[in-house]
């Protein structure tokens, strides 16, 4: 079939991303959003989690601070992710526009640059509330799977952060992956990477996370040990989301990498650190 008339039917053939980023809008740039909204549903789900593990027994965070746990944690994710966004992908524009980074409502934020955030709220805490760092960093990383999955689901809705073209049957059509003002039928399909990454980053991982919390006792025995293991085997599974997702436009790659698949290297290093470091079993939570 000539690419022209292929080009025609694609519209017929694929779905074109229409969806609103707003659940309720009040004006051109204020309103409800998706993407806010998924945080604001991860924050409330780690801070179910945190409840349902002090109830059990296996966490030394007592139910009365996890208020405040939450609290750091959310400083933590929201500067580090900011910040982490402009400092790994946008130095040029930080260079020439420092007061970008306080334009929130243009978007950016970087999961690498949100767990430094973490790590740095984490170390605080634990030195101001007296509970070991590496059993917060345990109990932390069990229940970061859920705000990614909200998070990534967040991504496809707002139509960013899309995958390389494609011609897989579930493939999308995202207008914004294409230069204003192009006709839909020219706009080539890409794969939902968002969905994709939704699936490794959110489900896969939590699964496996929650199923090493509930059904062994490493938390107490080998405090650090789940937190490496999450560090790894997110950077394993956002590695595979990268083959399919399209390099952010106007970045250069990195050793011949995507940055996101660089940047996860240093995670994997994190992560092998933590589990292989000597520690001390926790005594049992009261």
């Amino acid at each position: 079939m000539p690419a022209s008339l292929f080009s025609h039917f694609l519209p017929l053939a694929y779905w074109v991303h229409d969806l609103s980023p707003f659940l309720i809008r009040f004006s051109p740039n204020i309103g409800i959003r998706y993407y806010g909204l998924a945080y604001v549903l991860g924050f409330v789900a780690a801070a179910w989690l945190l409840s349902r593990y002090a109830a059990a027994g296996r966490s030394l965070l007592p139910a009365a601070k996890i208020g405040d746990f939450i609290i750091a944690i959310v400083f933590g994710v929201m500067l580090g992710g900011r910040i982490g966004y402009f400092l790994f992908y946008q130095w040029d524009t930080l260079r020439a526009d420092p007061v970008a980074l306080l334009r929130v409502w243009e978007g950016g934020m970087a999961s690498h640059g949100g767990f430094l955030g973490v790590a740095l709220a984490l170390l605080w805490f634990a030195r101001s509330k007296k509970i070991p760092f590496f059993h917060l960093a345990d109990l932390i990383a069990t229940t970061t799977p859920v705000g990614l999955l909200f998070g990534r689901i967040a991504n496809f809705i707002n139509g960013e952060l899309w995958g390389k073209v494609t011609t897989v049957p579930w493939a999308v059509i995202f207008p914004g992956s294409a230069a204003p003002g192009t006709p839909v039928e020219s706009i080539l399909p890409r794969h939902p990477s968002q969905l994709y990454e939704a699936g490794l980053e959110g489900l896969v991982l939590l699964a496996f996370i929650q199923w090493r919390m509930w059904r062994s006792d490493v938390i107490r025995t080998k405090p650090g040990r789940l937190a490496g293991e999450f560090l790894v085997a997110y950077a394993l599974v956002r590695i595979v989301g990268e083959v399919f997702r399209e390099p952010d436009s106007g970045l250069s790659l990195l050793f011949g990498l995507s940055r996101g698949t660089f940047y996860s290297l240093f995670l994997i290093l994190a992560g092998i650190f933590f589990i292989v470091r000597p520690s001390q079993p926790l005594p049992t939570a009261k």
